[in-house]
């Protein structure tokens, strides 16, 4: 990869990056379902900080071995570099807050309330950061979360005080990828996803020492290395993405993770969306189709 090269990649075209940042950002979700299915059937035994922390040490032990083989392990410093250092921390408190919210709320309207996470970082990038944000495309974004709200279908009697729990950490989740470009391109994602890791590890394992720990075996040993593979996997894919693209373009491809929910719910607990969860599913499809060829449009200059 040409983090451990030390060679500097040909600079690429906004379209090539921003179809980059897509991609990442697809495969990010897909990695974080696969983790968040492992992990959903292992939680039936096991409480939930432990189960995070045990997961987090595999995970840990994942990305030092995949940061040494890319050769960037002599980098390992720039992990202590404040922006890094408070991105992990923010990460960690937006993972808590989460997780806190969804033990009180129906996981319907957690993630419904997660999911507007995108419409927060384009918010952040046109306050923060500067971006200019067409009207068809701001509409493209409302109709893909109309539409993940109509496959989710939250019961309104799930609202509350923990609702506004998870709201807090949906916005932490925001401002964690906005800070994302500001950290320096020489310190590579790999090292970033190694700091994330931590932070989470140590939080869940300081929450993990109230809960009590349970016994547990081989299987579910093996589970949960395989999801911190699929978890440190997605990390990297979610920190490159921010790192390429326009914010306001590959955010709302977020949303590509209820589809990919969609299909491990069939596959494996024979879930069947109804006429309403596939009327959204086809708006986020024609939002997602619509972000995608409007990149294609000429843009009038900046003034």
């Amino acid at each position: 990869m040409s983090e451990s090269s030390g060679v500097s990649p040909a600079p690429r075209s906004v379209a090539a990056e921003n179809r980059f940042g897509i991609l990442c950002m697809s495969g990010a979700m897909a990695l974080f379902i696969a983790n968040d299915g492992l992990t959903k059937y292992v939680s039936a035994t096991l409480p939930a900080a432990q189960l995070i922390f045990l997961r987090g040490v595999v995970s840990i032990v994942v990305v030092l071995l995949v940061a040494r083989a890319m050769g960037v392990l002599p980098q390992i410093r720039s992990t202590a570099n404040p922006l890094v250092v408070m991105r992990a921390l923010v990460d960690a408190t937006a993972t808590m807050l989460y997780l806190f919210s969804l033990f009180n709320l129906p996981i319907a309207n957690a993630t419904a309330i997660n999911l507007a996470s995108p419409l927060f970082m384009i918010v952040f990038a046109v306050l923060f950061l500067g971006q200019r944000v067409a009207l068809g495309r701001w509409l493209a974004i409302g109709a893909g979360f109309a539409g993940v709200v109509m496959v989710i279908q939250p019961r309104a009697g799930g609202f509350g005080m923990w609702a506004w729990v998870c709201l807090l950490g949906t916005l932490f989740h925001a401002a964690r990828d906005l800070m994302t470009p500001r950290i320096a391109t020489s310190i590579p994602s790999i090292l970033i996803t190694l700091s994330t890791t931590i932070s989470v590890t140590l939080v869940s394992g300081v929450v993990s020492a109230y809960q009590g720990w349970r016994p547990f075996g081989a299987l579910e040993c093996g589970l949960l290395a395989l999801a911190s593979v699929f978890l440190s996997s997605g990390y990297y894919f979610i920190i490159t993405s921010m790192r390429h693209g326009e914010m306001s373009l590959v955010a709302p491809f977020r949303y590509s993770g209820l589809l990919f929910a969609l299909l491990l719910g069939y596959l494996i607990w024979d879930e069947v969306p109804n006429w309403l969860a596939w009327s959204g599913i086809a708006l986020l499809l024609a939002s997602g189709l619509y972000l995608l060829t409007s990149e294609r449009w000429p843009r009038r200059a900046p003034d």
